[in-house]
């Protein structure tokens, strides 16, 4: 049986009636399938990854703006893109739940928003000035979130209980070679001279595994009936407050968004630490910045799979917990490194909690989400993904020009740094009110 015949065969008969709630499908998917599906997500990962460093460097090194103001004009530039995220992609994800068409309620915003990502990545990497980087980092945020919401929600339509874990894992890994494709392609593009060539390579990334999820992969459950309700009630529909019963959801939701966000401190921030921390030039920087994405990539790997296994052991929430501590000790050995193979050390202690949640949270996001909802829910959970660069690089720009101004300039990253250790145990704290639900022995056996 192939993969369409799969995902049929748990459409038309392989769940229970879904109700409002939904049930998820008990029909496996083969490993082609998982694969698939998971791939769109190193599209869009590779472009939170490529326009972050694109900008930054833009700024730090090719000198848009004064030296004294490089965070306040980051922050000025994501802050428009971090509210459009907010708003657009559980309204998006929450309308595509009761979406007919040919395609099913899912492709058609998939598609719609790739391309319009590839036209609004070229007007980046083809801005000259700050103006134009921030209206074209508006408008992405605006079509990569229409494609977000909807393929939050196509996940858990297909993947059955059984699967779960790996699944998650499988997105983990993806969403890494995501951030390795953007970063590498940045760094390596700055060496040869031609930085802009880095976002149309992105931008192509995203139209292959675009194209392979929407060709190779079924259509998902059925749409809910809209029951005569026009399509602006539904997105209103989308904010109600029904949403905050699910107590264990939305402090999940705080959790993810703050351990996302410590994350992207370090993350969004390394250039600018290389460069005034050691003194490195654009392209040193850069290359160092390659080494040590290769040290958080590797433990990115090693962690993803063991972690999301003994997550089906021992639960998600403890692996999460743990996840926390160590990243918030490899950001703290950054942050007070006093040379780069000091700094490896908490990079790869990063790169390992940062794995290892990757293959957890999302799991047990799908755990506790209602399934007929699955587009409001996963796209209002995916406003925690898609916000937290946005939301760590305005905090982050803030605090590196309040230290700069007081002339500690080398020391403005290393603080930043530390408020994202700070951040880590917040994410931990905020994890405790979750109630996660026990999972079907079947499931586990399988697993």
């Amino acid at each position: 049986m192939d993969g369409t015949a799969t995902i049929a065969t748990a459409q038309q008969g392989g769940t229970a009636d879904p109700g409002e709630e939904g049930a998820r499908p008990t029909a496996l998917l083969p490993m082609t399938q998982l694969l698939r599906i998971s791939a769109y997500w190193l599209g869009l990962t590779a472009i939170d990854a490529a326009v972050g460093l694109f900008i930054t460097n833009r700024l730090e090194f090719d000198k848009l703006v004064p030296t004294a103001n490089v965070g306040t004009t980051l922050f000025m530039i994501t802050v428009g893109g971090a509210i459009v995220g907010i708003i657009i992609q559980p309204t998006v994800g929450y309308i595509s739940d009761f979406t007919v068409s040919r395609w099913g309620r899912r492709k058609p915003y998939i598609v719609f928003g790739s391309l319009l990502d590839v036209v609004f990545l070229a007007g980046i990497a083809t801005s000259s000035t700050v103006l134009m980087l921030a209206s074209f980092y508006l408008l992405l945020s605006i079509s990569t979130n229409i494609a977000r919401g909807p393929f939050q929600g196509y996940v858990p339509d297909l993947v059955a209980e059984p699967q779960v874990g790996m699944a998650s894992g499988m997105v983990g890994l993806m969403q890494v070679a995501g951030n390795v494709t953007g970063f590498l392609l940045v760094s390596l593009s700055v060496g040869f001279g031609a930085m802009p060539l880095s976002l149309l390579g992105v931008a192509l990334v995203e139209l292959v595994t675009m194209a392979s999820v929407v060709l190779k992969v079924g259509q998902g459950m059925p749409p809910k009936p809209r029951k005569g309700r026009s399509w602006p009630r539904i997105a209103r529909e989308a904010w109600a407050t029904d949403i905050l019963r699910e107590r264990s959801y939305v402090w999940l939701l705080v959790s993810r968004l703050l351990f996302l966000t410590a994350g992207a401190l370090l993350v969004n921030f390394v250039v600018i630490y290389l460069g005034r921390a050691f003194g490195m030039s654009k392209e040193e920087a850069n290359g160092m910045y390659v080494v040590l994405l290769i040290v958080v990539i590797a433990a990115n790997a090693i962690a993803i799979l063991p972690a999301s296994r003994l997550s089906d052991r021992i639960g998600r929430k403890p692996i999460i917990w743990g996840a926390c501590c160590i990243g918030a000790l490899g950001v703290a050995i950054v942050a007070m490194a006093p040379a780069i193979p000091v700094a490896m050390v908490g990079a790869a202690l990063f790169g390992a909690a940062n794995g290892t949640f990757l293959a957890v949270d999302w799991a047990l996001m799908t755990d506790i989400i209602p399934r007929a909802s699955a587009g409001r829910y996963m796209g209002m959970s995916n406003v925690a993904t898609g916000t937290a660069t946005p939301l760590a690089i305005a905090v982050g720009g803030i605090v590196l020009d309040l230290v700069t101004s007081t002339g500690a300039e080398a020391l403005s990253p290393r603080v930043v740094f530390i408020l994202g250790a700070v951040v880590y145990a917040l994410a931990a704290v905020t994890l405790r009110p979750v109630v996660e639900p026990m999972r079907g022995r079947a499931a586990l056996a399988t697993a």
